[in-house]
């Protein structure tokens, strides 16, 4: 995993189709009130959109909009996405094409 110097995420601004998200983190616990251990906890698929790139722009100079928000929930690919390190925290930066779903609540 890449480890960036950054002093934190909010200075990263992702360019083009690019999405930059940070997974949902499982529950530990039950529903009935027992803590499960790490290795039972199954990472998620569901990940907060933090920020997005302008778009991509057409050969004829017009910008696609992106079809995620900043604060949009979305369903990411198990595997790919380029990881990326600030301090202890995880973040991925996807191609727009690359997100699965958008999840409304």
């Amino acid at each position: 995993m890449q480890t960036t110097a950054l002093k934190s995420i909010k200075s990263l601004a992702p360019l083009l189709d690019r999405v930059l998200v940070q997974r949902v983190k499982a529950e530990a616990k039950t529903a009935g009130g027992l803590f499960l251990p790490e290795t039972a906890v199954k990472e998620l698929n569901e990940a907060k959109v933090l920020a997005v790139g302008p778009g991509l722009v057409t050969k004829e100079g017009s910008r696609i909009p992106m079809s995620v928000h900043q604060g949009d929930k979305v369903l990411i690919p198990q595997f790919g996405g380029s990881p990326i390190k600030v301090g202890e925290e995880e973040y991925q930066l996807f191609r727009d094409s690359d997100i699965l779903a958008k999840i409304n609540e």
